[in-house]
């Protein structure tokens, strides 16, 4: 199965070719312009440079969410796009799923701990183990506390091995209460569209339309909006 995937739920962006779980190529970009300026030239850049045709793909895979509200919007309609010109299936996957494919070389057992930055001291968290060499999920994908987070860590044996744009805030925050956690480093601390082909082979592709971004909480106007009514 050939699979495109589309990452851009954090302020990176990236977009990779994966046949059958064997990554084909893949770009990753940081600089700072919007993922609606970067996504799908990266993505034609890809697929031009490995010369695949867009007709050979399978299926094109994104990071439906959590993560940042504006990226979540931007890859899902970037993809639904892409799926509806080429008249190929789309994958929508967990974020945080994509991303415990990073502790994939940690070794059987691994304890992955994904983490994303929610603000106001709560992260986007999902825990998954390694088992068979892929991640298979303890939690479901939850906004929590750092506190929270942390008495759910407590409980386990095994170390933890944080992933994510949060992972630095909870590492700190486990160091602070004298919790051990392993941090992941370079390419293995952020999401990929690696991941995402990871995560999508095992899952039935399904319309473009049908594709829908996964929040997981209220955007901040839709919070003010609900208290104003509330109040």
């Amino acid at each position: 199965m050939l699979i495109l995937g589309i990452e851009s739920t954090a302020k990176a962006a990236s977009c990779a070719l994966v046949r059958d779980g064997a990554l084909i190529g893949q770009y990753y970009q940081c600089s700072g312009l919007t993922h609606s300026a970067t996504l799908l030239p990266m993505a034609e850049n890809l697929l031009a440079s490995t010369g695949t045709d867009k007709t050979a793909l399978d299926a094109v895979a994104v990071a439906q969410g959590p993560g940042s509200f504006t990226g979540v919007r931007i890859g899902v309609a970037a993809v639904k796009g892409l799926c509806w010109a080429l008249e190929k299936p789309a994958v929508g996957v967990s974020t945080l799923e994509a991303m415990a494919w990073n502790g994939v070389n940690r070794g059987e057992g691994t304890l992955v701990c994904c983490c994303m930055d929610a603000r106001r001291s709560q992260v986007y968290n999902a825990l998954f183990i390694i088992k068979d060499g892929k991640p298979e999920r303890l939690v479901p994908d939850r906004a929590v506390s750092l506190e929270e987070l942390t008495a759910g860590l407590a409980e386990r044996a095994e170390t933890p091995f944080l992933v994510g744009d949060g992972a630095a805030l909870v590492h700190e925050y486990l160091s602070d209460r004298a919790m051990r956690a392993e941090l992941a480093v370079g390419p293995l601390l952020h999401q990929s569209a690696w991941g995402v082909c990871m995560a999508a082979q095992d899952k039935q592709p399904e319309s473009a339309g049908a594709l829908l971004p996964v929040y997981l909480r209220l955007s901040q106007a839709e919070r003010e909006r609900q208290a104003r009514m509330n109040g």
